[in-house]
């Protein structure tokens, strides 16, 4: 459960849609921003996130001091255009998922139920953090 309005988190935005990403120091979270920015995505933030309720929605948005700033390991800091968005989906790069097909899990962000998808960082999960906001998945238990 996230409660806290400023987290050790980064978060990019797919079409409008925020993807807050969490894990320990090392995990791959920026790295894995990194690559939602390649595939069209924009930068909410990294390595800190400030999160806010507005109604029914949690708004991810950057800290003034490091908004637009993106770690890339080996380069350094790199400045990025950047904009908050709604929390639609949580990434836990410190929690693996063992299950192939796993169920829909959730998680609470401040208090409002978030689809949560489990790590490690893998070549596939860019691709499919983007399919899966644009296009839902089934769950196993009971859609098949």
């Amino acid at each position: 459960m996230i409660l806290g309005s400023d987290i050790h988190a980064s978060a990019v935005a797919i079409d409008g849609q925020g993807v807050l990403i969490l894990g320990p120091s090392g995990s791959g979270k920026s790295t894995l921003a990194l690559r939602l920015i390649g595939s069209g995505g924009i930068l909410i933030g990294d390595d800190r996130i400030a999160l806010r309720r507005d109604k029914e929605e949690v708004i991810a948005a950057p800290p003034d001091r490091i908004a637009g700033l993106i770690e890339a390991r080996g380069i350094g800091l790199i400045r990025t255009e950047f904009a908050p968005a709604p929390v639609r989906l949580v990434v836990d790069l410190g929690r693996e998922e063992r299950e192939r097909l796993p169920p829909i899990r959730h998680t609470a962000v401040m208090d409002m139920s978030r689809p949560l998808v489990l790590g490690p960082l893998s070549d596939h999960l860019c691709p499919a953090i983007c399919l899966l906001l644009r296009g839902g998945r089934l769950d196993p238990e009971a859609d098949l």
